[in-house]
C-alpha cells in the first residue's frame, strides 16, 4: 500500500490568553531531514504535552475536513490541511484502517503509529469553536500520532509504505477504549499488548487500572 502525502511544519507562536503554540503549519516541498524528534524546521511548544520520541509526527486525513466544514458552514474556509496542526496529510488513510504499531517507510525513514491525537483546548481557540476538541474525541476525527524509528531524508516526493503491521487495534478503536467506554481493565490490558503503544498511553491506562478509575478530560478539552 502506497500513500502520496502532502508535509507541512510550524513555528511557535501566541494565542489568545498567552498560550503559545505551533499549530499553524505551512507546506514544505522538496528534501528534508526526519530526526528523532520530528522534521527539521518543526517546533512545538509545551513539549509536556506535545511532541517527544512518541509524538514526534501528527498524521491527520484529509478527508475529514469536508465533514468539518458541512459542520460548520461559517467557519468552512478553516477547515483545509493542514488546520489542524498535522506534519503529514494523505487521502485514503483514516483511523478506521491505521493500526497501532503500524510502522511505515517514508523516503529513508521508518515512522510508528503511537496513539490517536488526544485533541486538547488550543484547537478551540484556533478554529473559535468552543467545543472543537471534545467533538473531535467524540466523533474519532482525531488523526494519529508517530515515532521515528529510523530517521532519514523524507520529503512529499515519497509516498508512505507499510512494511509492518502489529496488532490488531486500529486508531479508532484505541480512541472507543481509551474514550468512550466505561472502565474495563480487559480492553486495557488488550490495547496495553499492542506492539509501538505511547508511554503517555501506557501510563495513563496503568494508572487506571491501579486506582480502578478514569480521570477526567476537562482541562486537556476545555483547559479547566
Amino acid at each position: 500500500m502506497h500513500y502520496p502525502v502532502q508535509v507541512y511544519t510550524g513555528k511557535v507562536r501566541d494565542y489568545p490568553g498567552g498560550r503559545p503554540s505551533a499549530i499553524e503549519k505551512y507546506q514544505v516541498d522538496g528534501e528534508l531531514m526526519l530526526t528523532p524528534t520530528g522534521l527539521s524546521g518543526d517546533c512545538q511548544a509545551e513539549r509536556k504535552y506535545h511532541g517527544g520520541p512518541d509524538r514526534a509526527l501528527c498524521h491527520y486525513p484529509r478527508e475529514h475536513y469536508d465533514d468539518w466544514a458541512l459542520a460548520f458552514p461559517e467557519q468552512a474556509e478553516c477547515f483545509n490541511a493542514p488546520g489542524f496542526g498535522e506534519n503529514l496529510s494523505t487521502t485514503g488513510l483514516t483511523e478506521q484502517n491505521t493500526f497501532i504499531g503500524d510502522v511505515w517507510r517514508w523516503g529513508d525513514a521508518l515512522i510508528q503509529v503511537t496513539q490517536p491525537r488526544s485533541p486538547c483546548f488550543k484547537l478551540n481557540f484556533h478554529f473559535e469553536i468552543e467545543d472543537l476538541s471534545q467533538l473531535m474525541q467524540q466523533n474519532g476525527k482525531t488523526g494519529w500520532l508517530y515515532r521515528v524509528i529510523a530517521p532519514g531524508a523524507v520529503s512529499a516526493d515519497a509516498p508512505l509504505e507499510l512494511v509492518s503491521r502489529l496488532s490488531d487495534i486500529s486508531v479508532h478503536e484505541a480512541g472507543v477504549i481509551a474514550w468512550h467506554q466505561p472502565f474495563d481493565d480487559e480492553q486495557y490490558h488488550r490495547l496495553l499488548s499492542a506492539a509501538g503503544l505511547s508511554a503517555s498511553w501506557t501510563q495513563t491506562l496503568q494508572n487506571r487500572r491501579i486506582s480502578g478509575g478514569i480521570e477526567g478530560f476537562s482541562r486537556r478539552l476545555f483547559g479547566h
